[in-house]
């Protein structure tokens, strides 16, 4: 049993150097370069594969959800910043007693229609590998770029302004 307990913990530094490294920083400079936003998304999910432990199906689908939570954090930020704006021009429109579409219900519609297309989109591209091993990394690979799509449309409605 000793020999079990011995063997289990010389075994865990070794799978530690086996786990992948997930830095944003590819995404970061190319966001902040001419490239058209949409072009960064994977560059760091794509990084991190290349490094030690990411070509494993285990390792590839580490990555790529390490990016999407990425992107998906980046997204709610600007959601909630795009939700505030909206919010703010419906209480002016309000107070005005105006006539006019609002922008907060509509927004917050969009929003659920996007979540619930996304998670559709990527169902579908999963099937698409006939429930090979390749199905993980794939829907993986489809939720990175979906929310990074949609983290970018949120950003270009606060570039535009109100």
């Amino acid at each position: 049993m000793r020999i079990l307990v011995v063997l289990a913990l010389m075994a865990a530094p070794a799978m530690a150097q086996d786990a992948p490294s997930f830095d944003p920083a590819p995404v970061l400079a190319c966001l902040d370069s001419d490239a058209a936003p949409d072009s960064c998304a994977g560059l760091a999910a794509n990084a991190c594969m290349e490094g030690e432990g990411g070509s494993s199906t285990v390792g590839m689908g580490f990555c790529l959800g390490a990016e999407r939570d990425w992107w998906d954090d980046r997204l709610n930020t600007a959601y909630g910043e795009v939700m505030t704006r909206a919010e703010a021009g419906d209480a002016e429109l309000d107070s005005m007693d105006a006539a006019g579409p609002r922008q907060a219900g509509a927004l917050r519609d969009m929003q659920r229609a996007w979540i619930a297309f996304r998670d559709a989109a990527c169902e579908y591209e999963a099937t698409r590998w006939g429930g090979g091993t390749g199905a993980g990394p794939a829907a993986a690979q489809c939720a990175l770029t979906l929310t990074a799509r949609q983290a970018n449309q949120l950003d270009g409605y606060l570039r535009e302004g109100p």
